[in-house]
């Protein structure tokens, strides 16, 4: 009889259960009617049993680039994201305003619910701004989540599937020279734990260029190798200023001298070329921190020519795409090493993500990043910049074989000074990408 009253309301209602998040009571009789919303809804005197929902958010520009926002409910849980964009700030502000005017007044705990309705409902979507102010909202409800069930973000994707995370850390700048270079890297080896590092591998380049150059960046390679040994993983970076005849001949010149991985071998927009270029080296070719969308990074799994995707949390609508990301690229057996020259949030966000990921290989860190000196950066000196806004700062430490532990406490697992943040954002920061151009004058990337 019970069998026979429940197909006859789904016949009557279209064919449609309402879920609810509250307790429907069981003396409600009206199992006729066409109106979802007419069983009667206990209402409980504790608060505690209600839906929660978003009732306000700000924003805060903190030197040296970063933007941090963040949202609290109706309960009082404040949730924090970082929808940090380098060079377009204001852009994403002015963003994530317009996107939250549809999302105050939700419940938080819906987080795939707004996140596809900031994605779908609006006709124009993806790309840096759109997808940055998204994932900073989705940082901050996914931190709101766990604060209200009282666990870490990555218990909440299915638990941990490691027990420590590899890391890694800059050295260098924009020019290295090969003295310099050996150095600095093994200035930061001395005064840290990291075992893997990265560095600029060239100048600005010309479309064709001198072997010259080619030989300035062939000899830093080397003297850097020469300077750590064997067993440092060295990164090199290639930041998608290089032009594709001239990443062949480089990716050549360096291969000898075994690099982790070579980054950004050509601009995004170039990407079909990296089968090409794959097929010259044995050196692992990665990209992806100037990549959106979970199509852009279909695509280019496709291809199977880069052997590590670096989606950046915050560019890619944040844990939800990030996650999205790492599954997808399970499937072809591609490692994941997301990209974060950011700020405390957006690692602790990448972190929360690489507990889950089994093809996970090591996380970028910003970490005495050559970008931490720049922006008005007037608080304190660089030393602690990754770390200046954070109470519990021991979550970021590193072991002494180079790796940093998951994050335990709920949330995102980093607990913000608020007060401090606000006085910092009363400075702001400056910050703007570079503008380079070539020796004759024409704009090229940096």
């Amino acid at each position: 009889e019970r069998l026979a009253r429940v197909v006859g309301h789904l016949v009557e209602s279209g064919g449609y259960f309402r879920l609810s998040a509250t307790k429907v009571s069981s003396e409600s009789k009206d199992h006729n009617s066409n109106d979802h919303n007419s069983k009667t809804v206990k209402e409980s005197k504790d608060d505690n049993s209600k839906t929660d929902e978003i009732v306000t958010y700000e924003l805060f520009k903190i030197a040296p680039r970063w933007l941090f926002l963040r949202i609290e409910t109706r309960k009082g849980i404040v949730g924090w994201g970082e929808p940090s964009l380098e060079g377009w700030c204001d852009s994403v502000m002015t963003c994530v305003g317009e996107m939250m005017e549809s999302i105050v007044g939700e419940d938080p705990a819906r987080i795939q619910y707004i996140w596809q309705k900031i994605r779908r409902q609006k006709f124009y979507g993806g790309g840096p701004v759109i997808m940055t102010s998204l994932a900073g909202i989705d940082e901050a409800l996914w931190d709101i989540k766990g604060k209200t069930l009282k666990a870490p973000v990555h218990q909440l994707l299915g638990g941990a599937v490691r027990d420590r995370l590899l890391v890694y850390r800059w050295f260098g700048g924009h020019r290295n020279d090969p003295q310099s270079a050996a150095n600095e890297a093994k200035r930061v080896l001395h005064q840290s734990n990291y075992r893997l590092l990265k560095m600029n591998a060239c100048p600005p380049m010309q479309f064709i260029d001198t072997d010259g150059k080619i030989e300035i960046a062939r000899e830093t390679m080397k003297a850097v190798r020469e300077a750590v040994g064997p067993d440092i993983g060295i990164g090199v970076d290639f930041h998608g200023r290089v032009k594709p005849p001239m990443a062949k001949k480089l990716v050549k010149a360096l291969s000898p001298f075994n690099p982790l991985f070579i980054e950004e071998a050509v601009h995004p927009d170039q990407n079909h070329y990296l089968k090409a270029i794959a097929a010259n080296t044995h050196v692992p070719l990665a990209t992806g921190e100037r990549m959106y969308t979970l199509s852009a990074f279909r695509d280019l799994l496709e291809t199977r020519a880069a052997n590590i995707i670096q989606p950046d949390c915050s560019h890619v609508g944040g844990i939800s795409g990030l996650f999205r990301i790492a599954v997808m690229g399970q499937a072809y057996d591609t490692a994941l090493a997301p990209h974060c020259p950011l700020g405390p949030i957006a690692l602790a966000c990448c972190l929360q993500v690489d507990a889950c990921a089994v093809n996970f290989a090591f996380q970028e860190t910003s970490l005495g990043i050559h970008y931490n000196t720049e922006g008005g950066l007037t608080i304190s000196s660089d030393k602690c910049a990754l770390l200046r806004f954070v109470k519990n700062p021991q979550v970021f430490d590193v072991d002494k074989d180079g790796y940093m532990k998951i994050p335990k406490t709920p949330g995102l697992g980093v607990e913000i000074d608020e007060e401090l943040v606000r006085k910092a954002a009363v400075l702001g920061h400056n910050w703007r990408g570079r503008e380079w151009t070539l020796q004759d004058g024409t704009p090229t990337r940096w």
